[in-house]
């Protein structure tokens, strides 16, 4: 089960309205460093918003309410000092759809590292190059770095999506659905990638590719009707679910 003592990053009692919709209901789950934990659930279960939650993506839409609390090395994000744009340097996102900057590869990845003041070309060259080995693109595109990044195929966007969150060394990549617009060997790059990069940064991605989940996480959190149902090791989830309402989604009786 967690190492409860390892826990990077962990949500408490947290619950999440937009207007009057109560869309996340008192979720406590704590996600153990280094490892790799799968949120799924049926569309509009809330797993995307709880994700978004945990380096405050949802502050940029209107009319939300949150209450409850998360933290980062037991640091609460939500408390009023907390520096946002650095949380989110703690805390990358890599969105469903690939969003490349409509810049060059090499500028792409060196955003972040200008953004956070470093000039010198000899860094930046280290960082891009670094950055895209980590994403495993390097080999693809060390001979493109100044070609259009939307040039790129989707896969490639995607790891270079990957290597532009890696540049400014996050501790946690948050992943929303980060291969479903991927064909299958594309996928599997991601998938590759994914198990790789969790030696150094813990992962939560939300899927609704339940081979997926079982191939990739070490551990599994089924959300339903904002509410989170059951958590707790993957082949435990996918192989003895607790409750029927897990199993009835794993096996496709809805959703």
């Amino acid at each position: 089960m967690i190492n409860s003592n390892n826990i990077k990053i962990s949500s408490d009692n947290l619950n999440f309205y937009y207007g009057k919709n109560h869309a996340l209901r008192n979720i406590s789950l704590g996600f153990e460093s280094n490892k790799i934990t799968a949120l799924i659930g049926p569309s509009g279960c809330g797993k995307s918003t709880f994700l978004r939650t945990l380096n405050r993506m949802n502050d940029l839409i209107g009319g939300i309410r949150i209450t409850g609390e998360v933290f980062i090395d037991g640091v609460d994000i939500y408390a009023k000092k907390t520096d946002v744009v650095d949380l989110r340097r703690k805390v990358g996102m890599v969105f469903q759809k690939s969003n490349p900057f409509p810049k060059t590869v090499y500028e792409n990845v060196a955003y972040g590292a200008r953004i956070n003041g470093i000039k010198k070309k000899n860094w930046l060259d280290d960082i891009v190059e670094t950055s895209l080995k980590r994403a495993a693109l390097w080999d693809e595109v060390s001979d493109r770095l100044n070609d259009q990044a939307l040039g790129l195929s989707g896969g490639q966007q995607q790891r270079l999506c990957i290597a532009r969150a890696l540049a400014v060394n996050p501790q946690v990549i948050l992943m929303d659905e980060p291969a479903s617009a991927l064909d299958p060997l594309s996928t599997a790059k991601i998938e590759e990638l994914i198990f790789t990069l969790k030696k150094s940064i813990t992962i939560v991605i939300v899927t609704h590719n339940m081979q997926q989940a079982a191939r990739v996480s070490d551990y599994t959190a089924f959300f339903l009707t904002g509410e989170m149902i059951e958590f707790g090791a993957t082949r435990n989830i996918f192989t003895a679910p607790a409750d029927e309402r897990t199993q009835n989604y794993i096996t496709g009786k809805f959703g």
